[in-house]
């Protein structure tokens, strides 16, 4: 008979966050043209090309406030942003979003969905006999 194992009581050890081999800290402190070498081509090529001036209204207003609401949804998600709050907009709202590490080098848009999950209702009362019949499961 195999022998059972007794649950381990140790917890398991947090891992730090790295990005690339970098830690958030050594991150927060690059400079723009630094972490561009470490992003993927396409967030590369946008940094490369400069901040339009919308984007740098948007990080400093990040550097003064918790909270911000932006329409800019082809932003990229930098060091400085991690632990703020931002409402990104999907066409009709403001989704928030709380900026975590693992999000940096990808675009606000990902992370505040434009399209609603379809969902289907009951056939309605005129109706037809083939389009009534709904499955239990």
């Amino acid at each position: 008979m195999a022998k059972k194992r007794a649950k381990s009581t140790l917890k398991r050890k947090e891992v730090e966050f790295r990005y690339r081999g970098y830690t958030l800290a050594k991150l927060k402190k690059m400079k723009l043209e630094e972490l561009m070498v470490l992003l993927p081509a396409r967030q590369r090529r946008k940094l490369k090309r400069k901040l339009r001036a919308d984007e740098e209204k948007l990080l400093e207003k990040i550097g003064q406030r918790d909270e911000v609401r932006t329409h800019l949804r082809d932003a990229i998600v930098l060091p400085c942003m991690v632990g703020k709050k931002i409402g990104i907009h999907n066409g009709k709202g403001f989704e928030y979003v709380e900026i975590k590490p693992e999000m940096i080098g990808h675009y606000l848009g990902e992370f505040a969905l434009t399209r609603k999950r379809v969902v289907h209702g009951a056939a309605g009362v005129g109706a037809t006999r083939s389009s009534k019949y709904v499955p239990l499961k």
